[in-house]
């Protein structure tokens, strides 16, 4: 089975295409495959699977981090809809820091994200009913938990929808500005 991994403009960050095999009855698909990955260049001993659900189109979840020692990779991808997934490096002394990358990511392409530990991390859902699947490499904290505004002018990341109808959480909508957050990598 191939495996694409392409780079994104910043390289620590990769896009994932496993190989697809379609016949009348649909597709099968290896979506992740340590030995496969590792070679790849991506190696992460991922231990724990979320999964959520986007009712509207509109949604946006993030821009998260788990700071240290609860720091998370995370490879995603789409199970049904379509997204927008963006990553921000925070790492100090990054020659990218506060750059992010974006990249859309839809049930249909398959193609996945590889975000690593030291990057705000979110989507935005371009579809109703919008379900996403990630794998993360270290267990969910809550005292390490943070958040920065998903729509920072300082970022100025472009989601690709509407801003005056964006869906939040409360805790994605009261999040940090990007210059007030003390980044902990």
């Amino acid at each position: 089975m191939s495996l694409k991994v392409e780079a994104l403009a910043i390289p620590d960050v990769k896009l994932v295409t496993p190989a697809r095999f379609t016949d009348d009855r649909g597709f099968f698909s290896e979506t992740w495959n340590a030995e496969r990955f590792s070679a790849a260049g991506i190696d992460a001993a991922f231990n724990q699977d979320n999964h959520s659900l986007s009712v509207h189109a509109g949604t946006v979840r993030g821009l998260h981090y788990q700071a240290p020692p609860f720091a998370q990779a995370k490879l995603v991808r789409v199970l049904r809809g379509a997204i927008i997934d963006v990553a921000v490096d925070v790492r100090k002394g990054s020659p990218t820091y506060g750059q992010w990358v974006k990249a859309e990511l839809t049930a249909e392409n398959g193609v996945q994200i590889f975000v690593p530990r030291g990057f705000l991390h979110g989507f935005a859902t371009l579809a109703p009913d919008t379900e996403v699947a990630y794998k993360v490499d270290a267990y969910y904290s809550k005292e390490c938990d943070g958040a920065v505004v998903w729509n920072d002018p300082d970022l100025a990341i472009d989601w690709g929808i509407d801003p005056a109808s964006a869906k939040l959480s409360p805790k994605d909508a009261g999040a940090q500005s990007f210059r007030d957050f003390q980044t902990p990598f």
